[in-house]
């Protein structure tokens, strides 16, 4: 496990903290009896590829528009994006390190398994779920889910915890299929998708084929968006 850098502890502690959140909308709502505590600080998402990467290369997979397939609490995900690099790139959490107001984040595996409907790896490789809680609090701020993992290490589990450079696996090529559909490595690419606890996250709306480091961030959770598929 590579340590944080600063550029990206730095990038994370700048932002304002945002406002508490306000009670959820009528389409993702909380129960009010024995509701989770709500986030009422953010925290910044990043590329899911070490290195560098590209965002929507082709400017086909937009995140004000991309389908979004999978759920958490029941759910669907707020937004979602593909986010490109050749075969055999180090894929990682997206989840900074420290909150906009500087508390640590811990990010732990939800879920692991095949991420097409067809069950088989050969069609699409895993989806990772991870889930970020601020220490500070003890508050679930969001889920991400990085999709198309290829060579997931053995100990990526259901309750692992991951830092931001822990290796969850490696992007790859798979065979073409309803779920993933790509002509030659410049395609290869991770489907990330992003989800609130409550209330909607957002992202940064880059161009189509902006070139991505692992420091740009791409989204946020913990924000109090209106609804899905919302710049910040």
């Amino acid at each position: 496990m590579r340590l944080v850098t600063v550029a990206r502890l730095a990038a994370a502690g700048a932002l304002v903290a945002s406002s508490a959140l306000l009670a959820a909308s009528a389409s993702q709502a909380q129960d009010t009896e024995g509701a989770q505590p709500r986030a009422t600080d953010t925290v910044n998402v990043y590329p899911p590829i070490q290195g560098a990467s590209t965002w929507d290369r082709f400017g086909e997979t937009p995140p004000s528009s991309h389908h979004r397939v999978f759920y958490n609490w029941d759910y669907l995900n707020d937004w979602s994006v593909d986010i490109y690099q050749t075969p055999g790139a180090t894929l990682v959490s997206p989840f900074g390190s420290k909150t906009a107001g500087g508390s640590p984040v811990s990010v732990q595996v939800v879920t692991v398994q095949p991420g097409c409907a067809t069950g088989d790896l050969a069609d699409g490789g895993y989806r990772v779920g991870l889930e970020a809680k601020n220490d500070a609090t003890g508050e679930v701020v969001g889920r991400a889910d990085v999709m198309h993992v290829d060579n997931k290490p053995d100990d990526i589990v259901v309750g692992a915890t991951v830092g931001p450079w822990t290796k969850l696996g490696e992007t790859g090529r798979f065979r073409a299929s309803k779920c993933y559909q790509v002509n030659g490595d410049t395609g290869v690419h991770t489907h990330l998708e992003v989800i609130n606890k409550t209330k909607y996250s957002c992202y940064v709306n880059h161009g189509a084929g902006t070139e991505l480091g692992d420091e740009t961030v791409v989204g946020r959770v913990g924000t109090t968006n209106s609804g899905p598929q919302q710049a910040c």
